[in-house]
Protein backbone atom coordinates (compact mmCIF):
# COMPACT_ATOMS: atom_id res chain seq x y z
CA UNK A 1 0.00 0.00 0.00
CA UNK A 2 2.78 2.60 -0.53
CA UNK A 3 1.30 3.88 -3.55
CA UNK A 4 -1.46 5.06 -0.54
CA UNK A 5 1.21 6.68 1.82
CA UNK A 6 2.26 8.65 -2.03
CA UNK A 7 -0.92 9.23 -3.08
CA UNK A 8 -3.08 9.85 -0.15
CA UNK A 9 -1.18 11.20 3.06
CA UNK A 10 1.98 12.45 1.80
CA UNK A 11 0.27 15.67 0.04
CA UNK A 12 -1.55 16.29 2.97
CA UNK A 13 1.66 16.46 4.76
CA UNK A 14 3.30 18.37 2.58
CA UNK A 15 1.06 21.25 2.87
CA UNK A 16 1.96 21.11 6.25
CA UNK A 17 5.22 20.86 5.85
CA UNK A 18 5.35 24.05 3.66
CA UNK A 19 3.57 25.92 6.22
CA UNK A 20 6.15 24.90 8.70
CA UNK A 21 9.16 25.49 6.45
CA UNK A 22 7.86 28.81 5.60
CA UNK A 23 7.63 30.01 9.30
CA UNK A 24 10.75 27.91 10.33
CA UNK A 25 12.35 30.27 8.02
CA UNK A 26 10.69 33.51 8.49
CA UNK A 27 9.38 33.82 5.23
CA UNK A 28 5.77 33.61 7.19
CA UNK A 29 5.70 35.64 10.77
CA UNK A 30 3.97 34.55 13.62
CA UNK A 31 1.41 37.13 13.30
CA UNK A 32 0.88 35.85 9.67
CA UNK A 33 0.39 32.49 10.59
CA UNK A 34 -2.04 33.28 13.65
CA UNK A 35 -4.23 35.28 10.93
CA UNK A 36 -4.30 32.07 8.99
CA UNK A 37 -5.50 29.94 11.88
CA UNK A 38 -7.95 33.24 12.88
CA UNK A 39 -9.62 32.92 9.43
CA UNK A 40 -9.71 28.79 9.17
CA UNK A 41 -10.83 28.42 13.01
CA UNK A 42 -13.29 31.67 12.93
CA UNK A 43 -14.80 31.81 9.67
CA UNK A 44 -13.84 29.24 6.80
CA UNK A 45 -14.28 26.09 8.80
CA UNK A 46 -17.35 27.37 10.30
CA UNK A 47 -18.87 28.12 7.23
CA UNK A 48 -17.62 24.52 5.94
CA UNK A 49 -19.25 22.92 8.27
CA UNK A 50 -22.52 24.83 8.37
CA UNK A 51 -23.14 24.19 4.56
CA UNK A 52 -22.08 20.70 5.43
CA UNK A 53 -24.47 19.92 8.17
CA UNK A 54 -27.33 22.24 6.45
CA UNK A 55 -27.08 20.01 3.36
CA UNK A 56 -26.73 16.76 4.80
CA UNK A 57 -29.70 14.13 4.73
CA UNK A 58 -30.18 13.38 8.59
CA UNK A 59 -31.73 10.46 8.13
CA UNK A 60 -28.99 8.92 5.87
CA UNK A 61 -26.00 10.19 8.20
CA UNK A 62 -26.53 9.52 11.61
CA UNK A 63 -26.86 5.82 12.02
CA UNK A 64 -26.42 5.12 15.98
CA UNK A 65 -23.82 2.84 15.41
CA UNK A 66 -21.27 5.40 14.19
CA UNK A 67 -22.21 7.20 17.26
CA UNK A 68 -21.95 4.68 19.49
CA UNK A 69 -19.04 3.26 17.70
CA UNK A 70 -16.71 6.65 17.48
CA UNK A 71 -17.64 8.65 21.00
CA UNK A 72 -17.91 5.44 23.39
CA UNK A 73 -14.19 4.41 22.18
CA UNK A 74 -13.41 8.41 22.25
CA UNK A 75 -14.85 8.71 26.01
CA UNK A 76 -12.72 5.67 26.82
CA UNK A 77 -9.58 7.46 25.72
CA UNK A 78 -10.72 10.33 27.98
CA UNK A 79 -11.08 8.05 30.86
CA UNK A 80 -6.99 6.56 29.96
CA UNK A 81 -5.75 9.37 29.42
CA UNK A 82 -7.36 10.95 32.68
CA UNK A 83 -6.02 8.18 34.96
CA UNK A 84 -2.96 7.14 33.06
CA UNK A 85 -2.00 11.01 34.05
CA UNK A 86 -2.79 10.69 37.63
CA UNK A 87 -2.15 7.13 38.14
CA UNK A 88 1.25 6.75 36.08
CA UNK A 89 2.31 10.22 35.97
CA UNK A 90 1.34 11.67 39.34
CA UNK A 91 -0.44 14.45 37.61
CA UNK A 92 -2.85 16.81 39.64
CA UNK A 93 -6.33 16.58 38.80
CA UNK A 94 -6.00 19.31 36.63
CA UNK A 95 -3.31 18.09 34.44
CA UNK A 96 -5.84 15.06 34.52
CA UNK A 97 -8.20 16.63 32.71
CA UNK A 98 -6.07 18.44 30.07
CA UNK A 99 -4.20 15.61 29.34
CA UNK A 100 -7.19 13.04 29.10
CA UNK A 101 -8.98 15.41 26.60
CA UNK A 102 -5.80 15.48 24.09
CA UNK A 103 -6.43 12.00 24.34
CA UNK A 104 -10.18 12.67 23.36
CA UNK A 105 -10.17 15.13 20.69
CA UNK A 106 -8.75 13.89 17.73
CA UNK A 107 -8.14 16.06 14.16
CA UNK A 108 -11.22 15.46 12.91
CA UNK A 109 -11.22 18.19 10.23
CA UNK A 110 -8.28 19.79 9.10
CA UNK A 111 -6.31 15.64 9.28
CA UNK A 112 -9.60 13.71 8.79
CA UNK A 113 -11.85 15.38 6.48
CA UNK A 114 -8.89 15.59 3.28
CA UNK A 115 -7.25 11.87 4.73
CA UNK A 116 -10.47 10.56 3.68
CA UNK A 117 -11.68 12.24 1.08
CA UNK A 118 -8.24 11.99 -0.82
CA UNK A 119 -8.55 7.92 0.53
CA UNK A 120 -12.19 7.46 -0.72
CA UNK A 121 -13.43 10.52 -2.34
CA UNK A 122 -15.87 12.93 -1.76
CA UNK A 123 -18.64 11.43 -1.45
CA UNK A 124 -17.47 9.17 1.63
CA UNK A 125 -17.77 12.52 4.10
CA UNK A 126 -20.70 11.63 5.12
CA UNK A 127 -19.60 9.42 8.19
CA UNK A 128 -16.99 11.87 9.01
CA UNK A 129 -19.44 14.82 8.95
CA UNK A 130 -21.69 13.27 10.90
CA UNK A 131 -19.04 12.54 13.17
CA UNK A 132 -18.15 16.43 13.22
CA UNK A 133 -21.10 17.84 13.59
CA UNK A 134 -21.18 16.14 17.42
CA UNK A 135 -17.35 16.24 17.62
CA UNK A 136 -16.95 19.81 19.40
CA UNK A 137 -20.13 19.62 21.45
CA UNK A 138 -19.00 16.35 23.15
CA UNK A 139 -15.10 16.90 23.59
CA UNK A 140 -15.70 20.78 25.05
CA UNK A 141 -18.52 18.90 26.73
CA UNK A 142 -17.06 16.59 28.31
CA UNK A 143 -13.68 18.35 28.91
CA UNK A 144 -15.48 22.04 30.74
CA UNK A 145 -17.26 19.63 32.42
CA UNK A 146 -14.40 17.79 34.02
CA UNK A 147 -12.26 20.89 34.65
CA UNK A 148 -15.28 22.73 36.37
CA UNK A 149 -15.85 19.54 38.67
CA UNK A 150 -12.62 19.48 39.66
CA UNK A 151 -11.84 23.32 39.89
CA UNK A 152 -15.22 23.96 41.73
CA UNK A 153 -16.20 21.70 43.67
CA UNK A 154 -18.77 22.72 46.00
CA UNK A 155 -20.09 25.34 43.57
CA UNK A 156 -23.50 24.98 42.60
CA UNK A 157 -25.11 22.82 39.68
CA UNK A 158 -26.44 26.19 38.41
CA UNK A 159 -22.98 27.69 38.33
CA UNK A 160 -21.29 24.64 37.15
CA UNK A 161 -24.36 24.56 34.14
CA UNK A 162 -23.74 28.44 33.37
CA UNK A 163 -20.22 28.41 33.18
CA UNK A 164 -19.65 25.16 30.55
CA UNK A 165 -23.08 26.65 28.23
CA UNK A 166 -20.70 29.92 28.55
CA UNK A 167 -17.58 28.55 26.99
CA UNK A 168 -18.94 25.75 24.77
CA UNK A 169 -21.20 28.60 23.00
CA UNK A 170 -18.02 30.77 22.53
CA UNK A 171 -16.87 28.72 20.57
CA UNK A 172 -17.42 29.11 16.82
CA UNK A 173 -17.21 25.48 15.47
CA UNK A 174 -19.77 24.90 17.38
CA UNK A 175 -22.12 28.02 16.47
CA UNK A 176 -21.11 26.76 13.11
CA UNK A 177 -22.48 23.53 13.60
CA UNK A 178 -26.05 24.93 14.99
CA UNK A 179 -26.90 27.06 12.60
CA UNK A 180 -26.23 24.15 10.03
CA UNK A 181 -29.02 21.94 11.93
CA UNK A 182 -30.59 25.45 12.16
CA UNK A 183 -30.74 25.64 8.38
CA UNK A 184 -31.30 21.78 8.17
CA UNK A 185 -33.91 21.27 10.42
CA UNK A 186 -36.11 24.01 9.58
CA UNK A 187 -35.87 23.76 5.74
CA UNK A 188 -35.13 26.81 5.22
CA UNK A 189 -33.18 27.21 1.78
CA UNK A 190 -30.17 28.72 1.26
CA UNK A 191 -30.22 31.55 -1.36
CA UNK A 192 -27.92 30.92 -4.73
CA UNK A 193 -26.13 33.70 -4.17
CA UNK A 194 -25.30 33.01 -0.44
CA UNK A 195 -24.59 29.54 -1.38
CA UNK A 196 -22.06 30.46 -4.09
CA UNK A 197 -20.12 32.48 -1.80
CA UNK A 198 -20.04 30.20 1.19
CA UNK A 199 -18.74 27.51 -1.19
CA UNK A 200 -15.72 30.44 -2.60
CA UNK A 201 -15.07 30.56 0.99
CA UNK A 202 -14.90 26.84 2.27
CA UNK A 203 -12.97 26.07 -0.66
CA UNK A 204 -9.97 27.16 1.20
CA UNK A 205 -10.75 26.19 4.39
CA UNK A 206 -9.05 23.14 4.97
CA UNK A 207 -5.84 23.69 2.62
CA UNK A 208 -5.05 26.97 4.31
CA UNK A 209 -5.77 25.72 7.95
CA UNK A 210 -3.71 22.65 7.20
CA UNK A 211 -0.32 25.54 6.19
CA UNK A 212 -1.34 27.28 9.17
CA UNK A 213 -0.99 24.23 11.24
CA UNK A 214 2.41 23.84 9.55
CA UNK A 215 3.28 27.21 10.96
CA UNK A 216 1.57 27.08 14.38
CA UNK A 217 3.68 23.42 15.18
CA UNK A 218 7.47 25.77 14.52
CA UNK A 219 6.16 27.18 17.86
CA UNK A 220 5.72 23.90 19.80
CA UNK A 221 9.42 22.49 20.92
CA UNK A 222 9.08 18.76 22.22
CA UNK A 223 10.94 18.97 25.56
CA UNK A 224 10.16 17.50 29.03
CA UNK A 225 7.29 15.29 30.09
CA UNK A 226 8.14 12.62 26.63
CA UNK A 227 6.62 9.90 28.46
CA UNK A 228 3.59 11.61 29.04
CA UNK A 229 3.73 12.89 25.75
CA UNK A 230 4.05 9.34 24.22
CA UNK A 231 1.27 7.76 26.00
CA UNK A 232 -1.63 10.38 24.90
CA UNK A 233 -0.09 9.84 21.28
CA UNK A 234 0.00 6.09 21.58
CA UNK A 235 -3.91 6.46 22.62
CA UNK A 236 -4.73 8.77 20.20
CA UNK A 237 -2.88 7.17 17.67
CA UNK A 238 -3.22 2.92 18.60
CA UNK A 239 -6.11 3.18 21.16
CA UNK A 240 -8.71 5.00 19.85
CA UNK A 241 -8.82 3.72 16.32
CA UNK A 242 -8.53 0.05 17.88
CA UNK A 243 -11.72 0.42 19.83
CA UNK A 244 -13.73 1.79 16.91
CA UNK A 245 -12.63 -0.94 15.01
CA UNK A 246 -13.68 -3.19 17.91
CA UNK A 247 -17.18 -1.64 18.23
CA UNK A 248 -17.77 -0.87 14.28
CA UNK A 249 -17.45 -4.37 13.95
CA UNK A 250 -19.13 -5.89 16.61
CA UNK A 251 -22.38 -3.61 15.65
CA UNK A 252 -22.15 -4.17 11.84
CA UNK A 253 -21.20 -0.92 10.82
CA UNK A 254 -21.93 -0.19 7.06
CA UNK A 255 -18.24 -0.17 5.32
CA UNK A 256 -18.10 3.34 4.09
CA UNK A 257 -19.34 4.63 8.12
CA UNK A 258 -16.40 1.95 9.28
CA UNK A 259 -13.78 3.71 7.01
CA UNK A 260 -14.95 7.39 8.32
CA UNK A 261 -15.54 6.48 11.86
CA UNK A 262 -11.74 4.64 11.43
CA UNK A 263 -10.06 7.25 10.27
CA UNK A 264 -11.24 9.73 11.87
CA UNK A 265 -10.12 8.19 15.46
CA UNK A 266 -6.44 7.26 13.80
CA UNK A 267 -5.92 11.41 13.59
CA UNK A 268 -3.67 12.42 16.14
CA UNK A 269 -4.58 15.13 18.48
CA UNK A 270 -5.82 18.40 16.81
CA UNK A 271 -4.99 22.18 17.76
CA UNK A 272 -8.10 21.92 19.90
CA UNK A 273 -6.14 20.35 22.78
CA UNK A 274 -3.34 22.81 22.97
CA UNK A 275 -6.02 25.56 22.79
CA UNK A 276 -7.87 23.73 25.65
CA UNK A 277 -4.86 23.58 27.91
CA UNK A 278 -3.86 27.14 27.08
CA UNK A 279 -7.45 28.55 28.28
CA UNK A 280 -7.00 26.58 31.35
CA UNK A 281 -3.06 26.98 31.80
CA UNK A 282 -2.76 23.33 32.35
CA UNK A 283 -0.37 20.61 30.90
CA UNK A 284 0.44 23.26 28.12
CA UNK A 285 3.50 21.66 27.07
CA UNK A 286 2.23 17.87 26.70
CA UNK A 287 -0.50 19.54 24.88
CA UNK A 288 1.60 21.24 22.56
CA UNK A 289 3.92 18.93 22.22
CA UNK A 290 1.28 16.09 21.69
CA UNK A 291 -0.08 17.76 18.58
CA UNK A 292 3.44 17.83 17.04
CA UNK A 293 4.25 14.54 17.64
CA UNK A 294 1.36 13.49 16.74
CA UNK A 295 0.77 15.24 13.86
CA UNK A 296 4.70 14.02 12.40
CA UNK A 297 3.58 10.10 13.53
CA UNK A 298 0.21 9.99 11.86
CA UNK A 299 2.21 9.75 8.15
CA UNK A 300 2.83 6.17 9.45
CA UNK A 301 -0.13 5.31 11.80
CA UNK A 302 -2.83 6.67 9.21
CA UNK A 303 -0.81 4.82 6.15
CA UNK A 304 -1.21 1.26 8.54
CA UNK A 305 -4.67 2.11 9.26
CA UNK A 306 -5.65 3.04 5.72
CA UNK A 307 -3.63 -0.62 4.64
CA UNK A 308 -5.97 -2.38 6.96
CA UNK A 309 -9.16 -0.75 5.89
CA UNK A 310 -8.28 -1.62 2.27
Amino acid sequence: MLQSLIDVILPVFLVIAAGYAATYFGYFKDSHIDGLMKFTQGFAIPCLLFLAIAQLDLSASFDPRLLFSFYTAAGLCFSAGLFGARLIFNRDWEDCVAIGFCCLFSNSVLLGLPITERAYGPESLTGNFAIIAFHSPFCYGIGITVMEIVRNRGNSGTQLARSVLSAMFKNALILGISLGFIVNLSGLMIPTVVDDALRLVTRAALPVALFALGGVLVKYRPEGDLRAIGYVCCVSLILHPGLVWAFGKSVALPQDLFRSAVLTSAMAPGINAYIFASIYGRAMRVAASSVLLGTAASVLTAWFWLTLLG
